[in-house]
């Protein structure tokens, strides 16, 4: 069975709607990017945790209509994680908070869906495709098509998936790290597995 949620940001009706606030601290967001280039059998593919989030989803949980979801991620708050020299991990957050996310400038990333449909896999499980716009390094790019596997209860929803961005679709540039010798490729992939607790009212 596919369900398609009706497109809106916000339900009109709010009657059944049930709402998930997400629970970062139960969530999980990283960044990878992939190393290029001369060095890069040697390079670190950096990855990155994205520490402080905040949004919700929403959804009629009888007719899956009304579906929406809203996701904004402080710009700062990206960290690199992993085994990694401290010399380099702080030379690649500066680098990436100064010169390639530029968050002084452009402080907030912000995803909100516009189109939200699910197909049912088993009682409580779902593939969703999310449909929605992206907004990074100043940049709105609309119709991001997201996949991502459902499972919903009474209490809480989770979402798991993964998806890949062009660092050139949002004007970011690309630069070197670590002396020059570790430059990334313009795809990068974004995986998560976030966690809505349900919320009254």
């Amino acid at each position: 069975m596919i369900v398609v949620a009706q497109p809106g940001k916000e339900s009109e009706n709010k009657a059944g709607v049930v709402r998930f606030q997400l629970a970062s601290e139960q969530s999980r967001l990283t960044v990878q990017a992939f190393a290029e280039g001369l060095f890069s059998a040697f390079g670190h593919n950096p990855v990155f945790a994205i520490r402080e989030f905040s949004g919700y989803a929403q959804v009629n949980p009888e007719t899956f209509s009304d579906a929406a979801v809203k996701i904004t991620v402080p710009a700062s708050s990206l960290v690199v994680i992993g085994d990694i020299k401290e010399k380099d991990r702080i030379e690649i957050e500066r680098t990436m908070r100064e010169e390639v996310l530029e968050v002084a400038k452009y402080p907030d990333i912000v995803f909100e869906s516009t189109n939200i449909s699910l197909s049912r896999i088993t009682q409580g499980r779902y593939r969703a495709r999310i449909i929605g716009d992206l907004t990074l390094h100043g940049v709105t790019q609309s119709n991001l098509w997201i996949y991502a596997e459902v499972s919903l209860n009474d209490e809480q929803l989770r979402a798991q998936g993964e998806f890949s961005l062009k660092q050139n679709d949002f004007q970011i540039k690309r630069v070197s790290v670590a002396g020059g010798t570790l430059k990334v490729k313009n795809e990068v992939k974004l995986t998560f597995d976030n966690v809505g607790l349900r919320t009254e009212g």
